[in-house]
C-alpha cells in the first residue's frame, strides 16, 4: 500500500482520556471499555466528543503498551474516577492515513517514520491513532486510521 505522509500544525486539543497499560492481545477489550466509560461520562454531563476517538501510544512494547485512550472534547472537563482531562499537544505533527485492518497497520508506521527521517523531522516517541470509522459497522478492509507523530 502506498502511504501519503504530510506535515501539519496541531493546535492544542482538549481531550478526556484514560491512561492505562495493556498487551496487544487485550487491546480491543481495553479500548472498548475505556471508550464506553468516557462516553457514559460525556452523556452524564450532556456533552459530545468533538472528534474521532484516539489512542496515544507511549511505547511499542506489545506485551506492555502504555496507552492513553480518549476523545477530543470542546473544552476541559473535570476528572471522574479514571477519566482525566488531557490534551493532544500543540506543534508540528507528521501524519498518514492507513486504510484496512488494524492488524496490518505496521507498514503505515514504517512509511511515516521513513518520511519523517527523509524530511529532517524527529518524532517525540509518542504516536496517535485516530479511528475515523466504527469497526462494528465498517468492513475491516475499509477501516480508516489516521496516524500522527508529534515532532520535536
Amino acid at each position: 500500500m502506498q502511504y501519503q505522509c504530510e506535515l501539519f500544525e496541531q493546535t492544542a486539543q482538549p481531550a478526556l482520556s484514560i491512561r492505562t497499560r495493556s498487551s496487544v492481545d487485550n487491546l480491543p477489550q481495553v479500548l472498548r471499555n475505556a471508550y464506553m466509560e468516557i462516553i457514559q461520562y460525556l452523556n452524564e454531563i450532556h456533552e459530545q466528543p468533538s472528534g474521532a476517538p484516539f489512542v496515544a501510544y507511549y511505547n511499542m512494547d506489545m506485551q506492555d503498551l502504555e496507552i492513553e485512550v480518549g476523545f477530543p472534547v470542546s473544552r476541559e472537563f473535570p476528572e471522574k474516577d479514571k477519566i482525566k482531562p488531557s490534551e493532544i499537544p500543540t506543534g508540528k505533527h507528521a501524519s498518514c492515513m492507513h486504510i484496512g485492518p488494524y492488524s496490518q497497520i505496521e507498514p503505515a508506521y514504517d512509511a511515516l517514520m521513513q518520511w519523517a527521517a527523509e524530511n529532517g523531522h524527529t518524532p517525540t516517541g509518542i504516536s496517535y491513532e485516530f479511528y475515523l470509522n466504527d469497526p462494528r459497522e465498517t468492513p475491516e478492509n475499509q477501516l480508516q486510521t489516521r496516524i500522527t507523530f508529534p515532532l520535536k
